[in-house]
């Protein structure tokens, strides 16, 4: 199975790699630039992830993201932004751009299998369980426009949340990450993320792992991405009736 990373600081780009190797068995294509990835995936190369860096020369992390979902073969490939940013206005514009999630630095090898371990299982995984965006906003009262955004904000929580669970679990501060979990727990629910709402309360007692976590926090990810696909739907079918 082929791992794109694609970054133009080598040291990142190494230590990169070198943590999705840990994660498996996995054939690794660099590219030290937008530029040269885009070739590279022009040329045929056929990943079944891509790592990609947001600050590029030449192009962009958001260009190639942009050109990857606009092309018919490439646009089912997930594709993780590498950032150090997590302001709302740059995630808000790589969700609208199709981005399948977000890996913060300082690199933490838990994050990054979060987003491989699932394409190493047999089954794909099922599409997350969810209430109706239009349920959802008789619920609470809004429109579609404040549900986008109140999705969008949830998705920054999350994007904050890895790093920060990944570091209290590196300090064994478990009571600290369930109280994290507690409060995301509440945002699936408030957002009618069933599924991902379910999986975040049904962490055994005891320690928690800290690959678990990475993976149910790439899943509620994914989640927040598949309800905020379908609201756009729903918005545009109504923008041309």
């Amino acid at each position: 199975m082929k791992v794109m990373v694609v970054d133009d600081d080598i040291v990142s780009r190494m230590v990169l790699m070198h943590l999705v190797d840990a994660c498996g068995q996995f054939d690794i294509l660099e590219a030290d630039d937008g530029e040269d990835a885009w070739q590279q995936l022009v040329d045929g190369a056929n990943p079944a992830i891509c790592f990609c860096d947001l600050r590029m020369p030449r192009l962009s992390g958001m260009e190639l993201l942009q050109r990857v979902k606009g092309d018919a073969r490439l646009a089912a490939m997930p594709f993780v932004l590498v950032t150090s940013a997590s302001d709302h206005a740059t995630i808000e514009r790589a969700n609208g751009l199709g981005a399948d999630g977000y890996l913060i630095k300082p690199f933490d090898g838990n994050q990054v299998n979060a987003f491989l371990a699932p394409l190493l299982t047999a089954e794909p995984s099922p599409e997350p369980e969810a209430e109706a965006p239009l349920a959802t906003m008789a619920r609470l009262g809004i429109d579609g426009e404040r549900l986008q955004l109140y999705l969008g904000g949830f998705h920054t929580q999350l994007a904050g949340a890895s790093g920060e669970l990944a570091q209290m679990l590196a300090n064994e501060d478990h009571d600290g990450a369930r109280l994290r979990l507690d409060r995301l727990h509440a945002g699936c629910q408030t957002l009618g993320l069933n599924s991902a709402a379910s999986a975040i309360r049904d962490f055994p007692d005891g320690p928690l792992d800290a690959t678990q976590v990475q993976i149910v926090l790439a899943e509620t990810v994914r989640a927040v991405m598949a309800q905020s696909e379908a609201l756009r739907r729903l918005q545009n079918g109504h923008e041309s009736t």
